[in-house]
């Protein structure tokens, strides 16, 4: 992904910086429900400001979200071998499950990425799990029919699902590799 030139003024530059900064914070304290008053609040901007920057929730998630899709792209390119797509899943998992709002960020809401605001969590993972997801599937290790989509979709839904449990990360592991290796006991 390319960085588009920041035409903002300095100043607009400096908001930004400094609401991402306590949205960080907020979403890492309360999840996807925190509150951009409280984060216009904290950061000493009006509302409005805040709205001007991430004018949706969804905005604002995937821009605290955007360091660990990074790295969550860069494990994708690491990875080779049998195996491979499982483990940047697990991972995937993880990072999802520890990340609050991660999760609510990659959720499918029928809405197109918007550039200018880069709403494309999902995308950008799904762009970076496909070469592994062919891969699979060429080696036979994965039914040909399945997308990112499908995965990220089952990934979400998952950690979602055990965000409140006493220990996200392990419920969130557990049924995944359920998921992934099915009901029956002779998988």
């Amino acid at each position: 992904m390319t960085a588009m030139p920041d035409h903002r003024r300095a100043d607009a530059r400096r908001n930004y910086a400094r609401i991402l900064a306590v949205a960080e914070e907020e979403v890492a304290a309360h999840g996807a429900d925190a509150s951009l008053e409280q984060i216009a609040r904290v950061t000493g901007v009006g509302s409005a400001t805040v709205r001007r920057h991430f004018p949706t929730r969804r905005a604002l998630l995937e821009a605290v979200s955007h360091k660990r899709i990074a790295a969550l792209r860069a494990r994708a390119e690491e990875l080779t071998g049998e195996g491979a797509l499982l483990e940047w899943l697990d991972d995937v998992v993880a990072y999802c499950a520890s990340a609050r709002g991660l999760a609510a960020a990659l959720v499918y809401d029928g809405a197109e990425p918007d550039p200018v605001h880069d709403n494309s969590c999902a995308a950008l993972l799904e762009e970076a799990g496909d070469p592994l997801l062919h891969r699979a599937v060429r080696d036979g290790t994965v039914a040909e029919g399945v997308t990112m989509i499908d995965l990220i979709t089952l990934i979400v839904g998952i950690v979602l699902a055990t965000e409140h449990h006493p220990d996200p990360a392990a419920a969130s592991a557990h049924l995944f590799r359920l998921a992934v290796t099915g009901l029956s006991p002779q998988h």
